[in-house]
């Protein structure tokens, strides 16, 4: 190979880093850099990704903390509406410490998502209060289709999207959704949404932190819980009350 070969190589190969390294780096389908990354400060040596303006931190070490399916404006508007749902208090962390919103985008590009187990082909009626929502759309759409009324429902009623409301707003607004106040989502109704979010939202606290959510085991630790086991051969030969801390399924994983 001449040296002239050699040099365009080398030229193509610093050309490519240069394109990586301005257009951004994708991590589980969210994409650093560029225009979004602009909404990040990187701090390279910690590995920490915190978003400005006091949003929720992600650890960019971790790709179980990595979007799948939210775009960043929908990731945070989750956040938000979670929250509010399982706020912060005295007893521990609310839903967006707790990574919530992350379980949430986990299950949503999941095939549970799109409803891979379920009998999706109609026909479809209007059900009747015993029977549950009954319509036609995966869950994934129904999420994005609340997550887009949410913001319409804001702007309409305070002239603000969901995430600048103050907490008494953001009330207001997911109370209109619980009772179907909301306009209809292709068909399923604005409770429909709610009853998906407030679900997912419990699940995200109190999951396996292997799922996403759960951040640390601090749900499990409010609850007293002691998480994933193995057994408890050992423990219930004790005649004293043993306090145990949380064990998750990745601490199985890492052991096996």
């Amino acid at each position: 190979m001449s040296d002239k070969e050699k040099s365009q190589i080398e030229k193509q190969g610093s050309t490519r880093r240069t394109f990586l390294k301005n257009s951004g780096l994708a991590v589980g389908g969210l994409i650093l850099g560029g225009a979004v990354g602009s909404m990040f400060d990187r701090n390279s040596e910690s590995g920490v990704t915190t978003e400005r303006k006091g949003q929720t931190q992600t650890q960019a070490n971790n790709p179980n903390e990595a979007l799948m399916f939210f775009y960043p404006e929908e990731y945070q508007t989750t956040a938000a509406a979670a929250e509010r749902i399982f706020p912060k208090d005295d007893l521990g962390p609310g839903a967006m410490e707790l990574n919530a919103a992350i379980y949430i985008d986990h299950q949503l590009n999941s095939g549970w998502g799109v409803n891979e187990k379920d009998y999706k082909l109609g026909p479809y009626y209007k059900p009747e209060i015993t029977q549950g929502e009954q319509n036609k759309l995966y869950r994934k759409d129904l999420f994005r289709l609340g997550l887009k009324e949410l913001n319409t429902y804001s702007n309409k009623n305070f002239k603000k999207k969901f995430t600048e409301l103050e907490a008494n707003e953001q009330d207001e607004v997911l109370a209109a959704f619980e009772k179907g106040k909301a306009s209809s989502l292709s068909g399923a109704s604005s409770s429909a949404f709610f009853q998906l979010l407030r679900t997912l939202t419990i699940e995200g606290v109190y999951a396996d932190p292997l799922y996403g959510g759960n951040k640390e085991m601090l749900g499990w630790q409010m609850r007293k819980y002691p998480g994933s086991r193995m057994s408890y051969t050992k423990e219930i030969q004790s005649k004293e009350f043993l306090k145990l801390d949380p064990n998750s399924l990745q601490s199985h994983m890492k052991h096996s």
